[in-house]
């Protein structure tokens, strides 16, 4: 969120124009470590999708463990 952006820590997965997205790198690059241009329009939203779910999966399978340990 916005501490993560003030300390330059987001990742920031772009897609568009390649023109465009390095007219606005250095821009990006002052709120995150990590930006990757990830292809034509609509590819950056596709690839966060992703690394969500992947993420999603993973919280998942925490939860469970962590349910079964209880029980």
């Amino acid at each position: 969120g916005v501490g993560a952006a003030r300390a330059g820590n987001l990742t920031f997965m772009v897609g568009g124009v390649e023109q465009e997205f390095n007219a606005a790198k250095e821009l990006l690059t002052c709120m995150g470590s990590n930006v990757i241009y990830c292809g034509e329009v609509g590819t950056g939203q596709a690839a966060k999708i992703c690394n969500n779910m992947l993420l999603a999966i993973g919280m998942i399978g925490t939860a469970e463990a962590m349910n079964l340990g209880i029980r």
